[in-house]
């Protein structure tokens, strides 16, 4: 019987190096190289096709390649995120595995302000919130003092800098303005919560999530003249010589007391389940006075072997290369595919002619 042959998809980076989001984009790469090496380590065939927002390549690259399952590592292009799940449509339409969370999960969480209703709409804690998705004014704060403003459709910390805190009015109408000028007209702005911080990795396995190890983002330089918020920046996630990263230690796994762990897993997993999120996850908290709120959701995180799932993953004893080909397996197992011998993408882009 031959091997499944595999396809790790990936969104080439289509910012210039230069671009102050660029890390977060052209880190895909490395990670798709990563994931390559593993799967020809195993001895299964594989190839890998980055391609940016044309349906047509995408096309193209699925019928040139014909694979068994899609090692799906695709985030979205830099100036249109909604295409990470306009890539998984099309995957489930042609009925192909892949691996990651399916479309739905994305575009829940993809809408920051959607999320937080759904979360509320199940008593899940998160931090109060006013949503703005038009151009309409900035509404009065009824949140109280300080609040940090977030772009409604980025993930990634995106957008997120130490300008992102507000206390006045007048800050939060000049964030907002410059987030709708940067990243489009979603923006929501939400209560400011001090409290620990973790990041929670939930992998599922055969149908059964469970939460890793946790990991905590320590808060260094929040103190004096030239203080620094205690948030996790686009800087603090991406760019190693910057202060904010160098101000937010991550130590995984995090010392937790036993009552407050059972807490935050059980939240993290009805999270996961809440969004329809599928083998792999991140739940991100802050915790105030013992309750775990819920900062973000975010399925398909980045799983670089440097990067949070992967440390949680190694906490708690398991080879990074085992969890990559366990993803495949489980998409495998997903199926099911068009016989390969009538599959040919490209015929579904030609326009049906009319009797």
């Amino acid at each position: 019987m031959s091997h499944p042959r595999v396809l790790v998809l990936y969104n080439e980076p289509t910012l210039p190096a230069d671009h102050p989001d660029a890390d977060s984009e052209h880190d895909i790469v490395d990670t798709a190289d990563c994931m390559v090496k593993i799967v020809e380590a195993a001895g299964l065939p594989v190839a890998r096709f980055g391609f940016t927002d044309d349906p047509h390549a995408l096309m193209h690259g699925l019928g040139q390649h014909a694979p068994d399952v899609v090692f799906n590592l695709y985030e979205g292009t830099a100036a249109w995120g909604n295409t990470e799940a306009f890539v998984t449509g099309i995957l489930e339409m042609l009925r192909i595995p892949f691996t990651g969370s399916a479309t739905q999960a994305l575009i829940l969480a993809r809408s920051k302000s959607l999320t937080k209703q759904l979360l509320l709409g199940a008593n899940l804690p998160t931090a109060k919130f006013v949503a703005i998705d038009g151009v309409e004014p900035v509404p009065l704060n009824p949140l109280g003092w300080p609040v940090i403003v977030k772009p409604g459709r980025e993930d990634a910390s995106v957008g997120i800098d130490q300008s992102s805190v507000v206390t006045t009015q007048e800050q939060l109408e000049a964030r907002v303005a410059h987030l709708r000028r940067t990243y489009g007209p979603a923006v929501l702005f939400e209560q400011f919560l001090l409290g620990r911080e973790f990041h929670v990795a939930v992998w599922e396995q055969d149908g059964t999530a469970r939460a890793l190890p946790f990991s905590e983002i320590f808060f260094h330089e929040t103190d004096g003249p030239d203080a620094l918020w205690p948030i996790v920046s686009f800087d603090a996630k991406w760019k190693e010589n910057s202060r904010d990263y160098k101000a937010t230690p991550v130590v995984n796994p995090a010392v937790v007391e036993p009552t407050l762990e059972r807490r935050v897993s059980e939240t993290a997993l009805q999270a996961f389940r809440l969004l329809s999120c599928r083998d792999y996850a991140r739940i991100d908290f802050r915790v105030v006075d013992s309750v775990p709120y819920i900062l973000e959701v975010n399925p398909n995180p980045c799983i670089s072997p440097l990067a949070g799932v992967a440390e949680a993953l190694s906490s708690a004893g398991v080879p990074f290369a085992a969890f990559a080909l366990d993803l495949i397996r489980s998409a495998l197992r997903r199926g099911p595919k068009p016989a390969l011998a009538d599959f040919h993408p490209l015929k579904l882009l030609q326009p049906v002619s009319q009797a």
